[in-house]
C-alpha cells in the first residue's frame, strides 16, 4: 500500500518507533502503512462506527496484521490505556471534536509523546487549546487535495510561547518557514472571516457586539499579513 496526499503527510509526521493509536481510523491504512514500513513498532486503530471498525477489522486481518495492529471499537481515547501508546494521530474531526477527545481522557493523554491533529474546521481553537495545555506545536503542514486544502498540526509536551492572536489562525509554524501553499491558506481564511463580517453585518444587533469585532479585527490582521507576503 502507498499512502498519497494527506494521508502520506500525517504518515511522515509520525516519528520511527512510535507506538501509534489512530483515532478515527476508518479503514486502517495509516496503520497498516507505518507498520508494513517497520516505522512503528506497534499500533491501535479506533473508531467509534461499527462499519468502519468492521472494515479495519477485515483489513487487518486480510494482510495478517493482527500481531502489530489491534483493530478497537470505542469512542476516542476511551480504546486505549496509559502508557500503551505515545503517539496519536486524530485526523479528519472537526476541531472541537478533537478537543473533546482530548479533555475527555486527560490521563492517557499526559502518557503521550506526540499529537498529530488534523482538524477539518476549528484549526485555531485546536492551536488555542495546544497552547494553554502545555503543548507546544513542533511542525505544521499544509497539504492540498482534491481542490481542499488540509492543515496538520504536530505537538509534543512542553512549555509553548504566546503567539499575536492571528497566528492561531495562520499557523505560527506555517508563517515562518513560508509554506508554499501559505497564501492560498491566508487567502482562504480571509474570504472565510469576510463572509462571517457580510453575514453579521446584516443585523444592527450583531453589529454591536463583540463577537463582531472580533471578526473585523481578525480580517484587519489577516489581511496585514498577507501584504507581507
Amino acid at each position: 500500500m502507498r499512502l498519497v496526499g494527506r494521508l502520506a503527510a500525517l504518515a511522515a509526521c509520525v516519528p520511527r518507533g512510535a507506538r501509534l493509536a489512530d483515532i478515527g481510523t476508518d479503514h486502517a491504512y495509516l496503520p497498516i502503512e507505518l507498520v508494513e514500513k517497520d516505522v512503528v513498532v506497534s499500533a491501535v486503530a479506533g473508531d467509534v462506527h461499527s462499519g468502519p471498525y468492521k472494515a479495519a477489522k477485515e483489513h487487518v486481518e486480510g494482510l495478517s496484521l493482527e500481531g502489530k495492529i489491534s483493530v478497537r471499537l470505542g469512542n476516542g481515547l476511551a480504546v486505549l490505556s496509559p502508557l500503551e501508546v505515545d503517539t496519536v494521530v486524530i485526523a479528519g474531526m472537526g476541531g472541537q471534536t478533537i478537543i473533546e477527545i482530548l479533555t475527555n481522557h486527560c490521563e492517557i493523554v499526559r502518557s503521550l509523546k506526540r499529537l498529530v491533529l488534523q482538524p477539518m474546521v476549528g484549526a485555531a481553537t485546536v492551536r488555542r487549546w495546544l497552547c494553554k495545555n502545555n503543548w507546544y506545536v513542533l511542525e505544521e503542514r499544509l497539504v492540498q487535495e482534491e481542490g481542499r486544502l488540509y492543515e496538520i498540526i504536530v505537538a509534543e509536551q512542553g512549555d509553548s510561547p504566546r503567539y499575536e492572536p492571528v497566528m492561531y489562525e495562520i499557523g505560527q509554524k506555517l508563517w515562518d518557514e513560508k509554506s508554499p501553499l501559505l497564501t492560498l491558506h491566508i487567502d482562504q481564511l480571509i474570504s472565510q472571516t469576510k463572509r462571517v463580517v457580510r453575514e453579521m453585518e446584516c443585523s444592527s444587533n450583531a453589529q454591536k457586539s463583540l463577537k463582531y469585532h472580533e471578526y473585523v479585527t481578525r480580517l484587519k490582521q489577516l489581511e496585514d499579513k498577507r501584504q507581507c507576503l
